[in-house]
Order: structure tokens, then sequence, then C-alpha cells
């Protein structure tokens, strides 16, 4: 039960409604969806980065406005502060996922690869055959942050996918329990394990 917590706290299953909109309208597989929210921001809907990356997928201005370029997607009002909106933000940042992933054949390595270093990295790096042999998908990340990154959420898509799945499999009884666990750590475990990582950060 210790572990199921931890796993709960560091794994989060939320914004569960937006992120299984998202995966049917962009076909793009829910375990990765949040592994991509839990490394990216940590599940934080106003999380920012260095390079001014804002939301719970971290989606640049320069990406977010090449974004809005597509004719198929978005609104026109659809402002970069907006993506503070978890709903905006899994649509963004999910689309994007998508384009990545029709990009580079499908290959997950390469299309986070691209989400993280950029689409003009991965492409130079497919033109060295040191670092790919079909020059479409990767088979080394020369980067060492941009490895680090996709080993990141490629782990974290494995944890995902068992959670998912293990949800799918249980009967009604279990539902139940799980549910009231799950709202047991939020409202209590959760809490605890933040005031212990701030403490330590000190």
């Amino acid at each position: 039960m210790v572990w199921e917590a931890f796993t709960q706290y560091t794994y989060p299953v939320k914004y569960e409604e937006y992120v299984t909109k998202a995966s049917a309208e962009f076909d793009v597989p829910e375990p990765l969806i949040y592994a991509v929210i839990q490394t990216e921001s940590g599940f934080d809907p106003e999380a920012r980065s260095e390079v001014g990356a804002r939301g719970l997928m971290q989606i640049t201005e320069e990406t977010f406005e090449w974004l809005r370029t597509k004719e198929d997607f978005g609104s026109s009002t659809t402002t970069f502060a907006d993506l503070d909106e978890p709903s905006v933000a899994i649509a963004y940042g999910t689309y994007f996922l998508q384009m990545l992933l029709d990009e580079f054949d499908g290959d997950v390595t390469t299309a986070l690869s691209a989400y993280h270093a950029g689409r003009g990295s991965v492409h130079s790096w497919l033109e060295q055959a040191k670092y790919s042999e079909n020059g479409r998908t990767l088979d080394e990340i020369p980067m060492d942050d941009t490895a680090y990154y996709v080993q990141k959420v490629e782990r974290a898509m494995g944890v995902y996918e068992k959670r998912l799945s293990d949800r799918e499999n249980e009967n009604e009884n279990l539902r139940r329990l799980r549910t009231n666990f799950e709202r047991f750590v939020e409202a209590y475990v959760v809490p605890i394990m933040d005031s212990l990582f701030e403490k330590l950060k000190k």
C-alpha cells in the first residue's frame, strides 16, 4: 500500500477527461500523454520553464504559434496564455505529439527527441549515419539532456501503461476501493509528501 501511494503521488492520473478526449481525437496513446505531462510539468498547470514554455505539456510560444498556423486545429482566439488551462494545454501538446509521431514514422523515441530538442536538431541528427542508420529514426541521441528526457518519459509510459491497464481490468468492487484509496492519498498523503520534499529542497 505504501508503494501504491508513492506511485500515485509520483505518477498521478489527473485531467482524465481532457487526456481521454485528446487521445481519441489525435490517436495518441493515453500513457504517452500522461508521461509527457508528468515529465514536463509534474501536473502543474501553471508550470514555466527557463525558455518560457508554459502549461502542463510545456509548449513554447514559438511552437504554439506554429501550431496555430495549421488550418485543421485550434481557434484563432486562443492565446499563448491560454496554455495555463489544462484543456488547452493537453489539446495543443497532444496535437504536437501526433504531428511528431506522424513525421517520424510513429517512432516514440525520435518523436520525443524532437519534442524536447526541436525538429531541426533531430533532422540534423538523422542525416548523420552514426546516429541514424535509416535516416528516419534515431538509433542514438547525441544530446545527454535529451537522451535523459526521453528515458524519463519512456519509463513513465511504462508505469502509466500498467496503471491504466489495471484500471480497465478491475471489477466494480475493486474500482470503488481504488477510487477511495486515491481520494485518501490526494487528501492526506500528497500534502505530507509535498511538505517533505519542500523541506528537502531547503
